[in-house]
């Protein structure tokens, strides 16, 4: 069994990882941001006080934690933003990237599977 501060410590760099990831999220649409924040919460609440109320508190961060634990939605905004940027990205790719038929119909499937789940989240309303 790891030490309480080593495991704190392993918890705190790890959390940082997922927030690193999550960010990346918020600009590569395949990569997801809400599960890496969410990881990253979990790591914080068990390592370091700080930390989670940094990430809980955060400008940008902070209401991806917060819509997904009380409403499990997203605003019409993160939709729209994900959805566009997937196949702007996904779009590029296809058609500029990949020759292989094969790959560009499987980057089809895989962003319109991504879609529909982003889709499927329930819509916040306007405050």
């Amino acid at each position: 069994m790891l030490k309480s501060g080593l495991r704190r410590g392993l918890l705190s760099v790890c959390g940082v990882l997922f927030v690193s990831l999550a960010t990346l999220g918020i600009l590569l649409p395949l990569l997801p941001t809400t599960p890496f924040l969410l990881l990253a919460a979990a790591c914080f609440i068990r390592s370091s006080d700080r930390l989670y109320r940094w990430l809980i508190a955060h400008k940008w961060l902070g209401p991806y934690i917060q819509n997904y634990r009380e409403h499990r939605a997203l605003t019409l905004r993160a939709k729209a933003v994900t959805v566009v940027l997937l196949w702007i990205t996904l779009g590029f790719t296809i058609i500029g990237l990949i020759d292989n038929l094969m790959i560009q119909i499987a980057l089809v499937l895989i962003g319109t599977g991504v879609t529909v789940h982003v889709l499927r989240y329930n819509t916040l309303p306007r405050d």
